[in-house]
């Protein structure tokens, strides 16, 4: 399979298309965690951390994050891929399919934007409790570590199924799949491990508020999960690699 690189690796400062590709990622994963954690005040989801959200609630919070995922990585996709997620944006780099630069600029964009969304949500809400990813009462770390590595697994294998394989029989629609697997997720492991799978989603909540306890699970999860699928898809599914290369496009 053809390894896909845009043109920053070889000069020492991005050209136009990547920084219009990072601004991107900074708006549009300003929108996701806005909406995400926006929803899950509303629920009143994390106001004990560890206690269990009610599931219609939760189910509130999982329809609003697939809502926002799906329209938002295909209102992104043709400028920046529309990751919104640093283990997607990983999980590129680890195969080959973007290149360092534009791989740390997007995940400072990304981390910046969630930090600033949570930030303000707590100036607009008046100070109301921002939810925080916090274990479930009973759950381990390495039991919520093994959770978000299957979680975010489950997502890039999506991605990679339905967007990135030229096999795909529902490219038009892939990140729309892609939000859909997010909601389920949410619902899923919500009250268990949080179910982040998204390192950016778990930061900005983290700085806002302060707290970061086992705040590491939401980074080593996604970021073992998200590469994981990438390898596992690649080599296990992907068939004619040398003949037909990932969608090239703004990834």
């Amino acid at each position: 399979m053809a390894k896909m690189v845009d043109s920053s690796d070889n000069i020492n400062a991005p050209d136009a298309g990547t920084v219009r590709a990072v601004l991107a990622e900074l708006v549009l994963t300003f929108l996701f965690v806005f909406t995400g954690v926006a929803a899950a005040m509303a629920a009143g989801a994390g106001v004990e951390p560890g206690a269990a959200t009610p599931i219609a609630a939760l189910a509130g919070v999982a329809i609003a994050q697939a809502l926002a995922a799906g329209v938002l990585v295909t209102a992104g996709f043709h400028v920046s891929g529309g990751h919104l997620n640093p283990a997607v944006t990983v999980a590129l780099l680890a195969r080959g399919h973007i290149t360092a630069l534009r791989s740390v600029l997007y995940v400072a964009a990304q981390l910046l934007a969630s930090s600033l969304a949570c930030i303000l949500l707590r100036y607009l809400t008046g100070g109301m409790v921002t939810p925080v990813h916090a274990l479930g009462a009973g759950i381990s770390p390495v039991q919520g570590l093994v959770m978000e590595v299957i979680f975010t697994f489950s997502l890039l294998f999506v991605v990679y199924a339905t967007i990135l394989d030229p096999r795909s029989a529902v490219p038009g629609i892939g990140p729309l799949l892609t939000g859909l697997i997010v909601g389920a997720n949410t619902l899923a492991g919500g009250n268990f491990s949080g179910a982040s799978m998204n390192p950016a989603r778990s930061f900005g909540p983290a700085l806002a508020t302060g707290v970061w306890t086992h705040h590491w699970v939401y980074w080593l999860g996604p970021l073992l999960g998200g590469p994981l699928a990438g390898f596992v898809y690649e080599s296990l599914f992907l068939v004619n690699k040398t003949h037909e290369p990932l969608l090239d496009g703004a990834f």
